[in-house]
């Protein structure tokens, strides 16, 4: 089996051997490449849940998923972990920290054994982050063992919970998605897959689950598709995926994307199942954010080059918003494509304003606040020479709070600026995700309330101007936004939730529990 991620002169090795070499190396380097860029620019602005993986029908199983997880490490960089089946028992490894360092030697790899493996790697926007949370979740049931990663969040969660709670159930997380282990347990059913849908029918929100079962690989997406879901085959290997970059790091095909309120059942012998357990829709309304912002560059979604898209935001905004400037500049890292699009949209010469140093150590470790202030400004590194006197257009795929373009704009000025000029490619974000996106609250969303003048004198530029909502549509080649059904879920831009928000309404009327749980944790 041979794949990208394999060098000349392995022979002699094992493929898990390979895998663990390769996870360590491009570990650090994803390690490296991510402080730099914190240094730079600050923490991400939006972070989402997680993401997921599943293979059956290989011995390679748990490196795999190891693997397959390290590529979607951006979706998640809190925790990670893997379950595995191999006939008889589950085995399970889950970690605080990076794919990287946990999974990265491969006596761990080794010790999970089988020939299917599902894998997690989360970021918490329901849940502490604690190791009870880390998932795959994993729980007996009768007679079988079901182990389970999720994608998304659940916005019933806390109704589900109170009731089952006051029923006698004893839940073990404060995640949301120990929902569908309590639920699948209480499901009369014989069949696993049976009880598991019949836990679905009872769940609100946003979902793409892998499912581990002594019945195969199960794979699940809510009946909106607001969360992303892959089939892909490896020699005859099914695999599930959040995207299609998973399937790339390992040498797999991409086959199809799951349907929304589909319910895929994959065999150790290649075979797949598929049940439309709620009824289908004409099209997905996936996350817009996946496209602008979470997904990575070089993953296809909805057969279309991530890249491309978000290119096209930029020659839309370019359309929109053209600035007299003496050149383009990124953000890094997500505003890349959009930037590239708007110089070539405009003839400006595309360049780098903002350059991330490659040399100074990490900041944190200095004992005194002035030596780590003066670390973080030796970091922001403006490029001077490029910028002095020129009028700079920044280009950005989003802005949420403004903490971090306000900065940026200062930056520059101090570097000697003329005039700093900022682009949007995506409109005001004016509501906060119920679907598993760490968006603020109302009060935190710099745009809410505020007017596009107010925002460019809080955060300090020249002018300001963010894509249109039609512009975004357009920019995708979906045409004029339906409002009677969506191309997308976009209800931070519309206030347009496409499924009940039961918590939210609740804890509204005060009628709420929100309290998880009673235990104190440090780890």
């Amino acid at each position: 089996m041979t794949t990208p991620f394999e060098e000349t002169g392995d022979a002699a090795m094992t493929f898990t051997e390979r895998a663990a070499r390769f996870l360590k190396k491009d570990g650090a380097a994803f390690k490296a490449h991510t402080r730099e860029l914190e240094a730079l620019v600050g923490k991400p602005k939006l972070i989402e849940e997680c993401g997921v993986f599943g293979v059956i029908g290989t011995s390679d199983a748990a490196a795999l998923t190891a693997l397959g997880l390290h590529a979607l490490q951006h979706r998640g960089q809190e925790a990670a972990g893997i379950a595995s089946y191999d006939g008889k028992h589950f085995h399970t490894e889950r970690f605080m920290g990076l794919v990287s360092d946990n999974f990265s030697d491969a006596e761990t790899l080794h010790s999970l054994a089988g020939d299917a493996a599902i894998g997690h790697t989360r970021y918490s926007t329901q849940g502490d982050t604690v190791l009870r949370n880390v998932q795959p979740l994993y729980a007996d049931l009768d007679q079988t063992g079901i182990a389970i990663a999720h994608n998304g969040n659940l916005t019933n969660s806390k109704t589900l919970r109170a009731d089952l709670v006051r029923r006698g159930c004893i839940f073990q997380s404060t995640s949301d998605s120990e929902i569908f282990l309590q639920l699948t347990a209480r499901s009369q059913y014989l069949s696993v897959v049976d009880k598991l849908i019949e836990s679905l029918k009872q769940i609100e929100g946003a979902y793409a689950l892998t499912v581990l079962t002594p019945e195969g690989l199960i794979g699940a997406r809510d009946p909106v598709g607001i969360r992303p879901l892959i089939l892909g085959d490896l020699d005859g290997a099914p695999i599930l995926a959040s995207e299609t970059c998973a399937l790339d790091i390992i040498g797999a095909k991409f086959v199809r994307d799951i349907n929304p309120g589909e319910v895929v059942i994959c065999k150790a012998d290649g075979a797949i199942e598929s049940r439309q357990v709620f009824p289908k829709k004409d099209h997905a309304r996936p996350c817009i954010f996946e496209l602008i912002y979470f997904a990575k560059p070089n993953s296809v979604v909805d057969g279309q080059s991530v890249y491309e898209l978000r290119k096209r935001l930029g020659e839309r905004l370019a359309k929109e918003a053209p600035c007299e400037a003496d050149l383009v500049s990124p953000i890094p890292d997500s505003g890349v494509p959009a930037a590239i699009g708007y110089s070539q949209k405009t003839g400006l010469p595309y360049e780098m304003a903002l350059i991330r140093s490659h040399h100074i150590g990490r900041t944190f470790i200095e004992p005194e606040q002035k030596i780590r202030e003066a670390g973080v400004a030796r970091k922001h590194s403006p490029n001077r020479a490029l910028i002095e006197g020129k009028r700079v257009v920044l280009i950005d795929d989003s802005v949420v709070r403004g903490t971090t373009s306000r900065k940026i704009a200062q930056m520059l000025r101090h570097a000697g600026a003329k005039e700093v000029h900022m682009r949007i490619a995506c409109p005001p974000i004016i509501h906060p995700d119920f679907y598993g996106i760490n968006t603020p609250s109302y009060e935190e969303l710099i745009s809410v309330g505020r007017t596009v003048e107010e925002i460019r004198e809080m955060i300090g530029v020249d002018s300001l101007a963010f894509l249109s909502l039609e512009g975004l549509y357009k920019a995708f080649r979906k045409g004029k936004r339906d409002e009677s059904s969506p191309a997308f879920t976009d209800h931070c831009f519309t206030g347009d939730y496409p499924t009940k928000l039961t918590d939210r309404d609740a804890e509204a009327r005060n009628a709420m529990v929100t309290q998880l749980s009673f235990l104190a944790e440090t780890s």
